[in-house]
């Protein structure tokens, strides 16, 4: 079959995952045990940024594979045009983040208190300061606007491009020349820009802290999650009928992606820090000093995850092949990494928002100095409210998805790779 069905037992699924994920939603807004809504607000971001970042990477991975000349992925590249058309919608719940920054309905960002910037002030920062000219309001809600527009605007062009292939063939393949041309310009324009936007929407959170190598780490654990879910979904979508075409040489090759970015992702995970011990920058650890204090279990679990797991697992070529086990190391390391996105964003949030609440500070006017409460269930480990946003935002990603799916054929009938990615054969 090559015309997708989007069943209503299907829609049911994801409209019930998406109707639990706005239940914990209101409940974590609610209940949650400060004034700022920390838990509510660092929950939106983790999930808007995990799911938005997984619709940019795969896009990217789709156009660096095309500029390549590679063949092998062309019989299911519709996954990948499906997916990266989430960004519209990410764009949409990174609005309301910046929103709740321009009014003070959040304080996920330390560097939002304005009395840090006042020289001679009782709160002034040197360092939140000296970055001011790139960490501020201006900068995130312009910068983000322009970037994930353009993202969202090339997303649409190249899917556009894909289908007119289908309904409108050419012999000179008009329609892939100019697919290439956007593609190198969203790789151009996608490498700097989600580097400048990691930093923003991730990193300014432990705003005293910074590393040269984080965007590369945080678009690694993207990538394996965007690779992950798209060997669910051909899975599921081959145990439906679909995707006859699809064989265990693909899997392979996917697998190889997912074994070696996870183990690129580990390379990034232990350098980060060895790079500020080389350098005897001990101010620099504070970012790991406070995870592994106070998030211990996360801090071991997430290389045990997302690192021991896939290298043990899919280390034997003929493990890729099998259908169960890609499936279950897919699984694993798609929850894996938003347990790592949790870890990214969480600790730093929280500490953020204690400090306001320390000092009696208001929505704007955190104060300086390390406050940590103890232990609280959905700031320093998920409990069953994160659970049930994380599955909310993923049926939603799932049914654009596969709304997305159901409006062309699963197979682009006129790509000129198109034979390549059919008689696709691994040694």
């Amino acid at each position: 079959m090559n015309q997708f069905t989007f069943e209503g037992s299907q829609k049911r699924l994801f409209l019930g995952m998406i109707a639990v994920g706005l239940a914990c939603m209101a409940a974590t807004f609610l209940f949650d045990d400060d004034a700022l809504h920390t838990r509510f607000w660092t929950n939106f971001l983790h999930n808007t940024v995990f799911f938005t970042g997984i619709a940019f990477v795969i896009l990217f991975f789709y156009c660096a594979s095309t500029l390549a000349y590679a063949g092998w992925f062309v019989n299911f590249k519709r996954v990948f045009e499906a997916y990266a058309l989430y960004m519209p919608v990410g764009l949409g719940f990174l609005l309301v983040i910046i929103a709740g920054i321009w009014g003070h309905f959040h304080h996920l960002y330390h560097w939002t208190d304005t009395s840090l910037l006042e020289v001679g002030g009782p709160n002034y920062d040197k360092v939140v300061a000296g970055k001011s000219g790139f960490i501020n309001k201006n900068w995130y809600t312009f910068g983000t606007l322009i970037t994930v527009g353009i993202w969202s605007f090339c997303a649409i062009k190249l899917r556009g491009f894909s289908l007119d292939e289908d309904s409108n063939p050419n012999s000179d393949h008009s329609q892939y020349v100019q697919f290439k041309k956007y593609a190198a310009f969203f790789m151009f324009f996608g490498a700097f820009s989600s580097a400048a936007m990691i930093w923003q929407w991730i990193m300014s959170i432990d705003v005293h802290w910074y590393s040269t190598m984080f965007a590369w780490y945080a678009t690694a654990s993207w990538l394996v999650s965007a690779l992950a879910l798209t060997i669910a979904t051909l899975i599921y979508l081959k145990s439906k009928g679909y995707y006859e075409s699809v064989l265990p040489d693909h899997f392979h090759d996917l697998g190889k992606y997912i074994f070696g970015f996870s183990v690129f992702w580990t390379y990034l995970w232990f350098d980060q820090f060895m790079l500020i011990w080389y350098a005897n920058n001990g101010e620099e650890t504070v970012y790991f000093q406070h995870r592994f204090d106070h998030y211990s279990v996360l801090f071991y679990a997430n290389l045990v995850i997302n690192f021991v797991l896939p290298f043990l697992i899919l280390m034997r070529n003929s493990v890729k092949r099998k259908a169960g086990i890609m499936m279950f190391a897919a699984i694993i390391l798609f929850f894996g990494h938003w347990l790592d996105f949790f870890l990214m964003i969480k600790p730093g949030a929280y500490l953020t928002a204690q400090e306001a609440l320390a000092h009696g500070a208001g929505h704007g006017d955190a104060a300086h100095g390390a406050v940590e409460t103890g232990f609280a269930l959905g700031n320093h480990f998920p409990g069953l409210l994160e659970v049930g946003t994380f599955l909310g935002f993923l049926g939603l990603f799932l049914f654009l998805g596969f709304r997305q799916l159901a409006k062309a054929s699963l197979e682009p009938k006129n790509d000129p790779y198109l034979g390549e990615a059919l008689h696709h054969h691994v040694i």
